[in-house]
């Protein structure tokens, strides 16, 4: 089963509504929970399975000006992680899919406030060198080899790789990222 549930809300923590973190997190969230809960029973019964649930890297290394879409792919991916280890014992395998930018619709309904976000995001998709048949191989990849991590985007999985062994330098890399993306999108916080 793949849960492949997506939007997109972009916006500070002041400007984004509870109708916005509401929306967001239950779409992103709570859809990819809804796919697991009808489907676990089944795969049980059955003595196997898999779950292919779709995150982000937003979830792993948080884009300034994306709290609600942060918070809601890190929440599938603390979902995927529980999962994996309470459903192995039933043949159940569990994926993460972490991509980054690639070329989607995800911007088709985005929500956001900041003038000129959504064609900011499409030129990024539109640079990105991995295509959805990319991330797709690695995904019949990843439930093939029985891999929890599904990190198409090299760049991203070594940045991710630095978060975790030298956070103070991800940490220092990230903010210079943040000054420069708050300055770009006209950005309220003081970075």
């Amino acid at each position: 089963v793949v849960n492949n549930a997506g939007v997109a809300s972009a916006g500070s923590i002041e400007d984004t509504t509870m109708a916005d973190w509401e929306w967001i997190l239950d779409i992103n969230v709570l859809g990819v929970v809804r796919g697991c809960k009808a489907f676990t029973p089944l795969f049980k019964e059955q003595g196997s399975g898999a779950f292919v649930n779709v995150a982000s890297m937003a979830g792993l290394m948080l884009a300034p000006l994306m709290d609600s879409y942060n918070v809601s792919k890190a929440g599938v991916i603390a979902l995927s992680e529980t999962l994996s280890q309470e459903l192995r014992g039933a043949g159940i395998h569990v994926s993460c899919v972490c991509p980054a930018v690639f070329q989607t619709n995800l911007t088709s309904t985005m929500r956001s406030d900041i003038p000129g976000i959504q064609q900011n995001v499409n030129k990024l998709m539109k640079r990105s060198s991995i295509t959805a048949e990319d991330v797709a191989e690695d995904i019949f990849r990843s439930v093939k080899d029985k891999d929890f991590w599904v990190l198409p985007h090299a760049k991203e999985r070594r940045m991710w790789v630095l978060k975790r062994h030298a956070p103070w330098a991800f940490d220092w890399l990230m903010h210079q990222e943040t000054k420069r993306w708050m300055s770009k999108m006209g950005g309220k916080a003081n970075a």
